[in-house]
């Protein structure tokens, strides 16, 4: 059954899905359209609403680029690339490689969502590899795991408002990641994805005459050649011993911020992790050098999309329509019912606003009053406005970007499989965030 569906969805995801830029340029055109037409601002008003939140999220915009940078370096490094290769050599079978690949993507993006992203593309090639399997599904199935990424240890808004001075803090205070990340409801809807995402995406397997193979000599990577070193700067570059002279006390400054000043865990201090575990794991500059040269072509998309995305937070927020919007959502809702209802204008918010953190400034302001009001548990309010962020990005593009230029494939290859994975995962988080 789920064969047949995901067939005509992937024919017309292939047909109708434009690249991502052309995504994020008709979002603009149809923000600024509503913001007009629903909220009566004027055309000049929404141009300069437009203008003066272009570049609104550029801080936010370096730690996402770094995410990805860092943990496309962890991921590539030597003995991180060696357990994968020996992962994808378990897998015997085109079913066996899609759970699998799907099983590792969903851990990774549990740990780290830019590690996740990294890791599934670059797990995906080695079991094409290995595996006659549609590289389509191969690489949604990698993907698909991204979509736990806002219940998992880098959430940016349970990471956010458990740091000290958060912007929501005089409201609601500091909520620790016991309440959020850890708690019971979050933990069994991470569970159940656990168990239904992988199954889906074999159902999905389609069959041989359908299939769509990738050349497994485009896969492989071409070695740097090597020579021999005789400039001082070279003997720099290779040297170990530098590598680790900052690399290990960097780690040993984690070390102190978690066991001994009882730190936790914030996008800084996970950027923080991953860099210095790349440079320890890479342990020449020169190899960690190669590896970034890699990792920031995966970014290039979220260094020119971003700040249209800004721009259109800042059309939404201030014109009021993103307040309309979740207003008119959660105006039916009820104290049971507020989280179910947070997670659907989240999903839809995020179509225009794909930014954990910049999505939490927009729905905060509509969510919190309206939680006290209601009585509903902030927390999960909270977690349901993550959970609504993550779960869009099946249908939104924009973070697909980083697996597909990996990958080598367009958008349109792979959001049909995902299309179905939106529909089954929505139903799931919706339970649990209501019923769990």
């Amino acid at each position: 059954m789920l064969k047949m569906i995901s067939k005509p969805a992937v024919k017309m995801v292939e047909r109708y899905l434009p690249d991502p830029y052309i995504f994020v340029l008709l979002l603009t055109l149809i923000a600024a359209v509503a913001a007009i037409a629903i909220e009566r601002q004027t055309p000049l008003a929404v141009l300069r609403f437009w203008g003066d939140g272009f570049w609104g999220l550029l801080t936010f915009s370096m730690q996402m680029l770094l995410v990805l940078v860092t943990g496309f370096m962890l991921a590539s490094s030597p003995p991180v690339k060696r357990l994968l290769q020996r992962l994808a050599s378990t897998a015997k079978s085109p079913g066996g490689a899609i759970i699998l690949v799907t099983l590792v993507s969903l851990t990774a993006s549990w740990i780290n969502w830019g590690f996740g992203l990294v890791v599934g593309a670059l797990f995906a090639k080695e079991l094409a590899r290995l595996v006659r399997v549609d590289y389509r599904l191969l690489v949604a199935s990698a993907y698909s795991g991204f979509v736990v990424w806002h219940g998992g240890l880098a959430g940016s808004i349970p990471l956010t408002i458990a740091t000290e001075g958060h912007f929501a803090a005089d409201d609601i205070g500091v909520i620790g990641t016991g309440s959020t990340v850890f708690a019971f409801f979050n933990l069994a809807i991470v569970a159940c994805l656990f168990v239904s995402i992988p199954l889906v995406n074999r159902l999905m397997l389609p069959d041989e005459k359908d299939s769509v193979y990738v050349d497994t000599k485009l896969l492989d990577d071409e070695p740097e050649a090597k020579g021999r070193i005789t400039r001082p700067a070279e003997k720099l570059e290779n040297s170990t011993s530098l590598a680790w002279l900052v690399g290990i006390p960097g780690l040993l400054f984690l070390a102190d911020h978690f066991l001994l000043r009882g730190g936790g865990l914030n996008l800084n201090v996970v950027n923080f992790l991953f860099l210095f575990l790349a440079i320890v794991l890479h342990r020449t500059p020169r190899n960690l050098l190669n590896s970034l040269h890699e990792a920031i072509k995966g970014g290039a998309g979220i260094v020119i999309q971003f700040p249209f995305y800004a721009g259109i937070m800042a059309i939404m927020v201030e014109s009021g329509l993103a307040q309309s919007m979740s207003e008119w959502l959660i105006s039916f809702a009820t104290e049971t019912s507020l989280p179910f209802w947070s997670f659907i204008s989240a999903g839809v918010v995020n179509l225009f606003v794909p930014s954990g953190g910049g999505q939490w400034a927009v729905q905060a302001p509509v969510m919190l009053p309206a939680a006290e009001a209601l009585g509903a548990d902030i927390s999960r309010i909270a977690m349901a406005v993550a959970w609504g962020d993550a779960w869009t990005n099946l249908l939104q593009p924009f973070w697909a970007l980083p697996v597909l230029a990996i990958a080598g494939l367009k958008a349109k290859d792979i959001m049909g499989f995902c299309l179905v994975q939106l529909f089954i995962t929505g139903a799931i988080i919706s339970v649990g965030l209501v019923w769990f």
